[in-house]
């Protein structure tokens, strides 16, 4: 494929993953730290974030099954992620986190139990959709730091 078209794709790509709200502005953020110094730095930062949100996916799941009454643990669980899922821009993910965390602030376990069902949906989605998108970019190649889809 042309290296214009391989481009247009990306930007296309990445324009749609912030018009879908998966993404916001601090994922521009992350893109403009890059450089040929570290040409794949979002990408690892990327992967360090589905590899501890993964891990605290895991946590809450069995909090809620071992602690079911114990929303202070669960709220601090999720604080935990959308901390994590901010530093990103995982919009969606933060969106989500909060709507847990309004469930524990009102003990509502079956809320906080669906919450984490949509949210577990919104990391696998958000995970492929990078995977995709880190994919692209590696074929563009080096010269293609941070990708414009400024609106």
């Amino acid at each position: 494929m042309e290296y214009s078209n391989l481009r247009r794709q990306t930007i296309f790509m990445k324009k749609n993953l912030f018009d879908q709200g998966y993404l916001d502005e601090q994922f521009n953020q992350l893109e403009e730290l890059q450089d040929e110094s570290s040409p794949n730095f979002v990408e690892e930062v990327a992967a360090l974030f589905f590899k501890d949100s993964s891990r605290l996916l895991t946590n809450i799941e069995q909090a809620i099954d071992k602690y079911p009454q114990d929303f202070y643990r669960l709220d601090s669980l999720m604080h935990q992620l959308k901390g994590s899922g901010s530093s990103i821009g995982a919009l969606r993910m933060k969106n989500e986190c909060s709507v847990f965390k309004a469930n524990c602030n009102d003990r509502n376990l079956e809320g906080c139990r669906r919450s984490l069902q949509k949210m577990k949906r919104e990391h696998a989605t958000l995970k492929q959709k990078l995977e995709s998108y880190f994919q692209l970019l590696r074929q563009v190649g080096p010269s293609e730091y941070a990708v414009s889809s400024r609106k």
